[in-house]
């Protein structure tokens, strides 16, 4: 069964799996993520593009789902991803992104109603952010740390440096009434505190999920996209002390229309506080 809209668009974790490790696509697949990632781009190398393809087209062929990110539509493999994605309903997350009529190119050759997320990794992709993801077939958007930050020519673990592009990503979602994006990759595979430090950074920032490139980083990143007991009951005491409408105060903090927007998308499982 292709991926569903609403799992993509709520995901809090994608577990990313190369194309041409067939093995993994069943293990990926009961990870516990949200949703995989098969990979045909940077996971696979030039010599393997054709198998990862294949792979990739025989598991959606037999059931199996999954976004697929494709080669850019510089490189040479570009056109042999997407005519045999053509195939599939599968999404399609497109990297390097850079602009509007790119997206819709790329949407003009796949079946319809295939969902397109994409993926801000470029100077202009970044800053023509808002019109790319206010085209009609784009159902979220990803940032791209580790590409972005290679071509500014700064660390991809900086997160202050990043945080401008973070948040232009974010609000151009917003704008485009898109779900808020996913974050980047943590590379630091087994370090769980660099893994939390960036979860938290992005969440502060208003992302709501993170691509993962191994298993043991998803439950991390799940409990902490998940509101917790205590946001729970807050955002249900917001919403039942919303009434008709008006302005009120629970537990001392005043409450207008925003702040119960805010309760209810909690208690819709598509935010954390």
């Amino acid at each position: 069964m292709p991926l569903e809209f609403e799992t993509l668009t709520h995901a809090r974790t994608l577990l990313s799996v190369p194309g041409h490790r067939p093995d993994r696509f069943g293990k990926a697949a009961v990870s516990g993520a949200d949703a995989v990632m098969l990979d045909l781009e940077d996971a696979v190398g030039p010599e393997l593009k054709p198998v990862a393809r294949a792979n990739v087209d025989r598991w959606l062929g037999e059931g199996g789902a999954g976004l697929v990110r494709i080669n850019d539509s510089s490189t040479p493999w570009y056109d042999e991803d997407v005519a045999m994605l053509a195939g599939h309903r599968a999404p399609v997350l497109l990297p390097k992104a850079s602009d509007g009529e790119q997206v819709v190119r790329l949407l003009e050759r796949l079946a319809p109603g295939t969902d397109v997320m994409v993926l801000l990794e470029t100077g202009s992709g970044i800053l023509d952010a808002r019109a790319i993801c206010s085209v009609p077939g784009v159902a979220r958007a990803m940032f791209g740390n580790v590409d972005l930050a290679a071509a500014m020519g700064i660390d991809h673990a900086d997160r202050g440096a990043l945080a401008p592009a973070r948040s232009q990503v974010v609000l151009a979602s917003m704008a485009a009434r898109l779900a808020p994006p996913m974050d980047g990759l943590t590379t630091a595979v087994h370090d769980e505190q660099e893994l939390q430090r960036d979860v938290d950074h992005a969440a502060a920032l208003g992302f709501t999920g993170k691509l993962c490139i191994h298993p043991c980083q998803v439950p991390a990143v799940n409990a902490s996209y998940a509101p917790s007991a205590s946001d729970l009951r807050w955002a249900r005491d917001v919403v039942a002390s919303a009434g008709n409408g008006s302005v009120t105060v629970v537990d001392g903090q005043l409450v207008a229309k925003p702040v119960v927007d805010k309760a209810r998308r909690i208690l819709a499982g598509q935010a954390r506080p």
